[in-house]
Parts: C-alpha cells; sequence; structure tokens
C-alpha cells in the first residue's frame, strides 16, 4: 500500500500523502468517477487525493462534496473540513471535524527561486537567513532553495484555508518570526491580513524531493 505518510495532529484532524502506483481501477471502487477531467495523469491526482480523505476518516461523504465559486471543494453541513493538493506522483490531504484547513505539498525548482519576490515581502527575509540553518536534508536541493519552496508552500496551504481567493502572497501573508525546529517538523508563525490579522503557525515536513506544508 503506497500511503508515503500519515500523521494523526489531533483527536478531529489527520493528514496523510499517497503516492500514486495504482491504476483508475483502484480507486474508482471507492471514488466517483470525475467527469470534468479528461486528462488521465490528473484524474489520477483527483482519485488519490479523494481516496485519501476517506482512508483518514472511513465515513467521509465523497457524495455531497460541492465546488465552491472559488473552485474550492466543500462539505454543505461541514460535518469535516478538508483540503487537497497534488504534486506529481503525489496526493495529499487534511481532514478535520473541528478546524478549518490548508495543505499543500511542493517539488524544490528553479520556478520557484525565480517567482520569489512575487511571494516574498522585504519584512520577510530578515527571518530567512536563521530558517536556512535550520533546514538538514538528503536532497539535491540546496538549503536556500528549499527554503524557498517551504515559503511558497506554507503560503499555499495559507491560501487553501482562507479558501476565498483574492489574497496577494506578499502583502497578505508574512512570516512574522524566526522559523523554529519542532521534532521533525518546521514551525512557521504567520500573520493573515484581511480585515482583522489572524496569527497562525504553519507546519511544513521536508522529504527527500519533497515539501509538505499544513495550517490548522
Amino acid at each position: 500500500m503506497p500511503l508515503f505518510y500519515q500523521h494523526t495532529i489531533n483527536a478531529t484532524t489527520k493528514l496523510g500523502i499517497w503516492r500514486i502506483e495504482e491504476d483508475e481501477n483502484f480507486f474508482l471502487a471507492k471514488v466517483p468517477l470525475p467527469q470534468n477531467i479528461t486528462h488521465p495523469h490528473k484524474r489520477l491526482q483527483h482519485l488519490a487525493g479523494r481516496y485519501l480523505l476517506q482512508f483518514l476518516f472511513p465515513d467521509f461523504p465523497y457524495a455531497e462534496i460541492l465546488i465552491a465559486d472559488t473552485r474550492k471543494p466543500y462539505l454543505p453541513n461541514e460535518q469535516y473540513h478538508f483540503s487537497i493538493s497534488h504534486c506529481g506522483e503525489y496526493a495529499a490531504a487534511i481532514v478535520s471535524s473541528m478546524h478549518r484547513v490548508g495543505i499543500d505539498i511542493e517539488r524544490p525548482s528553479d520556478k520557484v527561486e525565480r517567482i520569489a519576490h512575487k511571494f516574498i515581502h522585504e519584512k520577510e527575509k530578515q527571518f530567512l537567513v536563521n530558517g536556512e540553518r535550520l533546514i538538514v536534508n538528503s536532497s539535491p536541493f540546496t538549503a536556500y532553495r528549499l527554503l524557498f519552496t517551504i515559503i511558497w508552500s506554507a503560503k499555499e496551504a495559507l491560501f487553501k484555508w482562507y479558501s476565498l481567493g483574492n489574497v496577494d502572497f506578499r502583502e497578505n501573508m508574512q512570516l512574522i518570526s524566526n522559523i523554529k525546529k519542532q521534532n521533525d517538523s518546521l514551525l512557521l508563525p504567520f500573520v493573515f491580513k484581511k480585515n482583522e490579522p489572524v496569527y497562525l503557525n504553519i507546519t511544513s515536513v521536508i522529504f527527500d524531493a519533497l515539501v509538505l506544508s499544513w495550517v490548522l
């Protein structure tokens, strides 16, 4: 079973990463067929992400999922809050019966480094040097490049947590103090500034060539 990673955050919140090695038929035994997705790999990603929802919480009601105007999937009665992310052959999901959540997975790349000026505010740069020293990895990527990917992934997770769109990644989401090491994870203190500021900690984990971030 290609469950790549699973973590129970608390009694009401779980997340997981699935490494996609199966064909469609494996997922279709449980997950409804996405009628509007024609690209084979995107269909597999979609199916694997939704498969994970019920893997984490067996009573998760697939059939009740709706899509908001912002393209965010949700349950109308909010029995569960959830977020899904895809990257290559991986799908990630976080589910909570109590808290609004957001999740993101990314592969480090040159592109993230090139567009860093679009999502990193000047105020955040003072915290990056400290963050770079915390990163120990076995991937072929430098700590500096991984750090850019971590910040991008954290902001993507926060964007999904907010879920209403129309967010400036530089101005509305900012790292506000040094990144901290917490066991095998990194803890990123953020402020989300739309209307009243909301202060949140985003957790990131580095795998060999994959970054996972989540918030609740």
